[in-house]
């Protein structure tokens, strides 16, 4: 037990809750990525006055940076006198949009029955300033700490991570012998260390066409009509067989524990925006999202291979069918193993703070472990962090200041027990 330390964190509540706020009423909104800057300076001002070395770095050229909507990341560095390793805490400042029905500002940071609410108080700002405060307490109560201990606020996880982690990972913030532990404080709530997430594959399938005129739709041919030849198959056929594929990872929920499906956006015939009476054509283009979520225990080349034949088959024996495939991102699945450092002692530390055993679990949705990994090719990396998972993109989302405290007590201790060797 650390009980100074812990007592130095209770201590430190206001100061937390007074960060979170100050981190969600700056509205990052992404897209387009709004704020970037000034929410980085916070971090970074901050992390100054406390002896961080700090570096702000925009990653020019990924999706989305512009002089208007630059993607401005942070990274804040202390140096202990005495050499060991380096433990890395890495949060995104991102968050999605709002939406309608919130009964509290989202950007208000208000204070109630013991929750701070407002739009990324739980994905994830909660989580980047309990990590701050770990640390800050850290380093109060432990000021000789061999090592080193940087914390990151990056961008655009929330559409990829590539102005972000990914970004940095290419320039080497994320990889060994710079970095040797990553924890990433994701709300997958207080008791759980997230080992990793499935995979995914996103890719936009376009049916063709011929056009005409509306009232004569015999001397064309309807993309729509040839897309809802592809969607009634996958209806049919593939949503029953992924359905039937179960996985041995810990994915939460457990509805995530099978492969999934879903089309994010299907497009065709007449814009969006038009405005007055429709025109009477014929599609010749129809566009659809899938988004296809899936395990370890399957190969992308299979999943892909698998709506690929159903679109070669239409083309075969429907007349006039003709498709492109576009991919637009994969990620592939992974889980850090459980005799990592940085899983032991979180779940220590979870142990000792909680008094309960931690739970082992995956993540339905990809987060920026994915760049760490195939990037940095650093694999001591997990998600922890407070908040509620089935919160995160919600109206009215919240993150308990109880569960801050407690998650920065953990982070405080593990960070301790990484740093001097005395993981066990």
């Amino acid at each position: 037990m650390f009980p100074s330390l812990f007592q130095r964190i209770d201590g430190k509540c206001d100061a937390l809750v007074q960060l979170t706020q100050e981190l969600v009423r700056i509205p990052t909104i992404n897209p387009p990525g709004d704020y970037y800057r000034p929410c980085a300076e916070v971090i970074g001002r901050r992390l100054q006055a406390r002896g961080f070395d700090v570096i702000y770095d925009r990653a020019h050229d990924t999706p989305g940076d512009s002089d208007r909507y630059p993607r401005e990341n942070v990274v804040a560095r202390w140096e202990g006198r005495r050499p060991g390793p380096c433990l890395h805490f890495n949060g995104h400042i991102d968050v999605v949009d709002v939406g309608p029905g919130w009964t509290t500002d989202p950007f208000g940071g208000e204070v109630k029955d013991g929750k701070v609410y407002g739009r990324g108080t739980c994905d994830m700002k909660g989580g980047i300033a309990a990590a701050i405060i770990a640390v800050e307490a850290l380093l109060e109560e432990v000021p000789d700490l061999p090592g080193a201990i940087e914390i990151s606020g990056t961008a655009d996880e929330e559409s990829g991570g590539y102005g972000g982690v990914a970004h940095l990972a290419r320039k080497g913030f994320f990889s060994k012998p710079r970095v040797d532990h990553v924890v990433i404080p994701e709300p997958l709530n207080v008791d759980r260390v997230c080992l990793g997430h499935r995979g995914v594959w996103w890719a936009e399938i376009e049916t063709k066409g011929r056009p005409a005129h509306g009232s004569m739709p015999f001397l064309g041919d309807c993309a729509v009509r040839h897309m809802t030849a592809f969607l009634s198959r996958v209806e049919a056929e593939l949503f029953p067989a992924l359905a039937g594929r179960q996985s041995a990872m810990p994915v939460v929920p457990p509805g995530a524990r099978q492969s999934t499906l879903n089309f994010n956006a299907l497009h065709g015939g007449l814009p969006e925006d038009f405005e007055g009476l429709p025109a009477p054509i014929v599609p010749d283009s129809c566009r659809v999202t899938i988004d296809r979520r899936f395990l370890l225990e399957e190969r992308i080349e299979d999943v892909k291979g698998e709506v690929q034949a159903i679109l070669d088959d239409l083309r075969k024996t429907r007349a006039g069918f003709d498709y492109e495939m576009r991919d637009i991102m994969e990620v592939l699945p992974l889980m850090t193993d459980k005799s990592a450092p940085v899983v032991r002692s979180v779940a220590g530390a979870i142990q000792e703070v909680l008094g309960r055993q931690p739970d082992f679990v995956v993540s339905p949705g990809t987060y920026d472990q994915k760049h760490i990994a195939r990037i940095g090719h650093l694999h001591d990396c997990i998600a922890y962090g407070p908040g509620i998972l089935d919160l995160a993109h919600q109206r009215d989302e919240y993150v308990g200041i109880d569960d801050m405290v407690q998650s920065a007590k953990v982070m405080g201790l593990a960070a301790h027990q990484l740093l001097t060797g005395q993981v066990s």
